[in-house]
């Protein structure tokens, strides 16, 4: 047995019968960073959320409650942030990573936190993990 690991592609598979449920761009203002004024000081984040989850055998009959939504999904992060400071990019992702996966449906979570105006000669600047169900 090898103890690689699996490399996972968050997209749509009839065969693995999975959906990828996704946030995009999200931005957000979130109390973020080691330095003081980070501390008390709101600065602008991007959120990016991909989640492989697996579909139902039931039909879903146009029903939300047989779905991952999406909108309860940005509501996670929403209160996550609004729950106050956090020192590490990584941290706020692993928060998020581990929100996503109390749902059981799904399989995969990657969350990629993004910190446009931190260093002004890039983009942006920030991590992205992947967390998958044991």
């Amino acid at each position: 047995m090898s103890n690689e690991a699996k490399i996972t592609h968050h997209v749509a598979s009839g065969k693995a019968r999975l959906r990828h449920v996704f946030v995009k761009d999200l931005k957000i203002e979130a109390l973020l960073g080691i330095y003081p004024e980070e501390k008390t000081t709101p600065q602008k984040i991007i959120v990016n959320i991909d989640l492989s989850v697996k579909e139902g055998k039931d039909p879903l009959s146009d029903d939300i409650k047989n779905v991952v939504s999406y909108e309860i999904v940005v509501k996670k992060v929403e209160e996550i942030v609004a729950a106050g400071h956090v020192g590490l990019a990584e941290t706020l992702a692993e928060l998020i990573a581990a929100a996503c996966l109390r749902d059981k449906r799904v399989m995969a979570a990657r969350v990629r936190i993004e910190k446009p105006d931190v260093i002004p000669n890039a983009r942006s600047v920030g991590v992205e993990i992947e967390r998958l169900r044991d």
